[in-house]
């Protein structure tokens, strides 16, 4: 079986082609990245291919929620799958990730072989919604997502033969838009072990929260601030990593100068894995999140997590074992929970061996990558 991947960035696609490599399934992976950024992906340069002409440009100078924004970033998707489609080598399956893999799926099936869209987050629709709903909530006006992706991620939803997602709330969102169920395929992902794993210890007279992700209405930023001013904790400490979107500028400007606030921006995985390992609590209150990557991360820093239904924490751990999982717009539950751990540092320590103990059981990509494996046989014989 050969397998070609398809993806406007990273994501998690490279993981995805690690594993195939592995397995002597990859043909090729394209994707929207300058070849110099890819270097360190440990893959054959000759099964690399890049297309960067117009989305490194749009990462780097496109503005935000403008209608300029809106247009270039319409046309990289479509450019750039056309690139794919017109490079298309013969494969047995194709896999585009969702938005901009609709002519390189047609292209693939119209030569014999299967087209796998894949999904990192909730029904483009369901989000949008979600998201809108969030927005009016929070008095800020919404920018939307582009009518014309949308109505081509429902169209790649359904071209494709089979269509999978990472959690089983990103899963119900599909099923709640009316996508029939035999076509949905659900695969949790990974994590490197081998980067995140705990080499910092916690300090017993603090009490370090952290928060990793953009900082952003959809992932629910002001009710993990609401939260932690709640939390009745002497020496509690907060610390925000990760780009700040437009909406949240002014919100997060105004914590600058809040000596228990600390806002890092972006910081590489190295560094990561110090400040999770010595934290006490990661909180993910996103309203829509197909599946937290930092959740996995977090437990195998022995860091416990609290996050909410809306963000596959229920495919990663168990509530009340290695974390806690909450409703999303709920502040108050989540100031709870740190409370508990806060008041209780025998149920923090409980937890934090839990969460390294559950986290051995994924086995790093190695579990996604036999999972998707077995999708892409299954579509072979469809």
């Amino acid at each position: 079986m050969k397998v070609v991947l398809s993806t406007i960035g990273k994501f998690h696609t490279f993981d995805l082609a690690r594993q195939l490599h592995k397995r002597g399934a990859l043909k090729t992976i394209y994707s929207g990245y300058p070849l110099f950024k890819l270097k360190k992906e440990s893959l054959p340069k000759q099964s690399v291919k890049t297309f960067p002409y117009l989305h490194a440009p749009y990462m780097r100078f496109a503005p935000r929620y403008t209608p300029a924004r809106f247009l270039w970033e319409w046309q990289d998707r479509v450019w750039f799958d056309r690139f794919v489609a017109g490079q298309l080598p013969e494969c047995d399956v194709f896999c585009g990730l969702s938005g901009s893999g609709l002519h390189s799926g047609r292209r693939a099936k119209s030569r014999g072989a299967k087209y796998v869209c894949d999904r990192g987050s909730a029904h483009i629709r369901v989000q949008d919604r979600i998201l809108r709903e969030e927005f009016e909530l929070q008095g800020i006006p919404y920018p939307g997502v582009d009518p014309r992706i949308i109505m081509r991620e429902e169209e790649e939803y359904e071209a494709a033969d089979l269509i999978t997602v990472p959690s089983a709330f990103a899963m119900n969102t599909f099923l709640e838009a009316g996508v029939p169920r035999r076509k949905m395929r659900l695969a949790t992902y990974g994590a490197d072990l081998g980067m995140f794993h705990a080499c910092t210890a916690r300090q017993p007279d603090d009490f370090n929260v952290v928060f990793v992700g953009g900082l952003s209405v959809r992932k629910g930023i002001r009710y993990l601030l609401d939260a932690f001013q709640q939390l009745q904790c002497k020496n509690k400490r907060l610390t925000l990593v990760g780009t700040v979107l437009p909406e949240m500028e002014a919100t997060i400007n105004a914590l600058r100068h809040n000596p228990r606030i600390k806002v890092r921006g972006h910081v590489p995985q190295e560094k990561l894995k110090e400040i999770l390992s010595a934290s006490h609590a990661l909180v993910l209150p996103s309203v829509e999140d197909g599946l937290g990557l930092v959740q996995v991360q977090a437990l195998a820093c022995g860091c416990p997590v609290i996050a909410t239904q809306n963000t596959g924490a229920q495919d990663v751990f168990t509530d009340g074992k290695e974390g806690f999982i909450v409703p999303i717009r709920d502040a108050a539950a989540i100031a709870e929970r740190l409370q508990r751990l806060a008041d209780d540092p025998e149920l923090s320590i409980t937890m934090s061996q839990a969460a390294v103990q559950r986290v051995k059981s994924i086995s790093g990509w190695d579990r996604y990558g036999d999972r998707m494996f077995q999708i892409f046989s299954e579509a072979t014989v469809l």
